[in-house]
């Protein structure tokens, strides 16, 4: 469309001719504008979000302790059970020792027999405490 179409008048016309055209508010005027902060209120309070936490809270730290009583418990049989077995143990143990060590002295009394002196089983060490072998084998080189 052009300007004369608009203004309804042929041609071109001078600016000042032309009526004046302009934009208005609408019949009974414009909405108020909002500006005041209005948050709405959605969601729980944080005093409930507060109590909530405080539930859960005290909920779990009662399950941590519920655990570590089960925990404390299944330790102590354990540690009882090794108390009742460790002699039985001690006492294999003593005799696979005291098999071992005679091996170890008769290998020693073969290897030794042509040394004039040498008395088998006497330690080397110029020591009265008697020590067991640092190691669980008494002679690891000969297998």
């Amino acid at each position: 469309m052009t300007e004369a179409m608009i203004r309804n008048k042929p041609g071109m016309a001078s600016v000042k001719d032309m009526p004046v055209l302009q934009d208005g508010p609408p019949p009974g005027g414009f909405a108020p504008v909002r500006y005041a902060r209005r948050i709405p209120t959605k969601g729980p309070s944080a005093i409930a979000i507060f109590l909530a936490t405080f539930g859960i809270f005290s909920w779990g730290m009662y399950q941590v302790g519920k655990g570590n009583k089960i925990r404390r418990a299944l330790k102590e049989e354990k540690y009882a059970a090794r108390r009742a077995i460790l002699p039985i143990l001690q006492a294999e143990e003593d005799e696979r020792f005291v098999k071992e060590w005679n091996k170890y002295l008769e290998e020693e009394a073969r290897i030794m027999k042509d040394v004039p002196g040498w008395k088998v089983g006497e330690s080397v060490y110029h020591s009265k405490r008697w020590m067991p072998p640092a190691t669980g084998e008494l002679r690891p080189d000969v297998w």
